[in-house]
């Protein structure tokens, strides 16, 4: 998988570098250059922004914890999926075991992780849905829009079947471990039983989980502003709602290119390929994902930075500081993250 992984990073370098290449270097850099430090500068405080009101949404389904953590937790989460050559859900470890630093506990933050993405997931299908509805007014005869609407319909039922899992999938876990034996199958068990329980009083607070919703779906709309604002600055006179059905799009295709790191070459050919369908030039298309690297460059490094520093002195602290315990002491069975593999891991 990690050669996969690598391979497929190396062929997206060559095709952006193919792609810059026929468009023109020089064509790229004057669009770049219309957008200027003061447009990044914009783009950047608009994703910041953003990333808080992200890190609410995981922050409403924490109750009692700082909403700082979580907005910590949100952006080492994007950070590390958007910078290290790991999947998403590699992203999504580095977030929970970044709120761990903070006090959360293992078992909470693998929980409150799990139905942040789902939420998440349901908000980006909402914006996919917006997306489809202004291509079929804007362009009724667009190919893509049926393939579109069945990958849509796919991915809702997915997601439920997701929901569903998170819900009843555990129990069953927990009822087939404890059948099996003990040892390391009791292990399972009480980890898969904790877990459920941490899952279950999440969701039990409806209002939590329909706010937490309701914050995703609106980020997601809301990060079209950052595309709309770059294609001010660089000249490009879309309205709103043209580059929603782009921005839309285009996640859409990160997600069905979610094997990829960092959808490397994917995100630049999909900007060329759904901004000609709308008039953009190419060359400002590719402008338009340089711009959004530079930005998560800009934010990522400095986090990831931050949290291997972090990770780095609770690990010098574990290995020189505290005391090594006796031989027969025995963890206690009531431990909150007893047995989740995830979950001690992130302790």
């Amino acid at each position: 998988m990690k050669l996969f992984s690598l391979l497929a990073a190396a062929i997206g370098l060559v095709l952006i570098a193919a792609l810059i290449g026929y468009v023109g270097v020089g064509a790229v850099s004057r669009s770049l250059f219309a957008v200027g430090w003061s447009g990044f500068a914009v783009i950047c405080a608009t994703h910041l922004v953003l990333i808080a009101a992200m890190g609410i949404a995981w922050g409403v389904l924490l109750p009692r914890t700082p909403l700082w953590v979580a907005i910590w937790g949100r952006l080492v989460r994007d950070s590390g999926s958007e910078l290290l050559p790991l999947s998403q859900i590699g992203g999504y470890v580095l977030g929970a075991r970044a709120v761990t630093l903070a006090g959360v506990s293992g078992t909470q933050a693998t929980a409150s992780t799990i139905v942040d993405v789902t939420l998440e997931l349901f908000g980006q299908i909402g914006y996919t849905a917006l997306g489809l509805v202004g291509l079929v007014c804007a362009k009724p005869e667009a190919a893509i829009a049926t393939p579109l609407a069945i990958g849509l319909c796919a991915a809702t039922l997915a997601a439920a079947a997701f929901v569903l899992v998170q819900r009843r999938g555990l129990v069953l876990i927990d009822r087939l471990a404890r059948a099996l034996g003990r040892g390391w199958v009791d292990k399972t068990a009480a980890g898969a039983a904790t877990l459920s329980i941490a899952l279950a009083a999440i969701y039990g607070s409806r209002l939590r989980v329909f706010s937490s919703f309701a914050l995703h779906l609106a980020c997601w709309i809301a990060s079209t502003l950052e595309a709309w604002i770059a294609l001010r600055f660089a000249g490009a006179g879309l309205d709103f709602s043209t580059v929603l059905v782009i921005e839309s799009l285009l996640y859409a295709v990160r997600s069905f290119a979610f094997a990829v790191p960092n959808a490397v070459g994917v995100q630049e050919g999909a900007y060329v390929l759904l901004g000609a369908g709308f008039g953009l030039a190419p060359e400002t298309a590719l402008a338009l994902s340089l711009l959004k690297r530079a930005r998560d460059l800009t934010f990522g490094l400095p986090a990831l930075a931050a949290w291997q520093f972090l990770e780095g002195g609770r690990l010098w602290q574990r290995v020189f500081h505290s005391p090594k315990p006796a031989a027969s002491s025995a963890r206690s069975p009531g431990r909150d993250d007893r047995g989740s593999s995830l979950a001690s891991w992130l302790r």
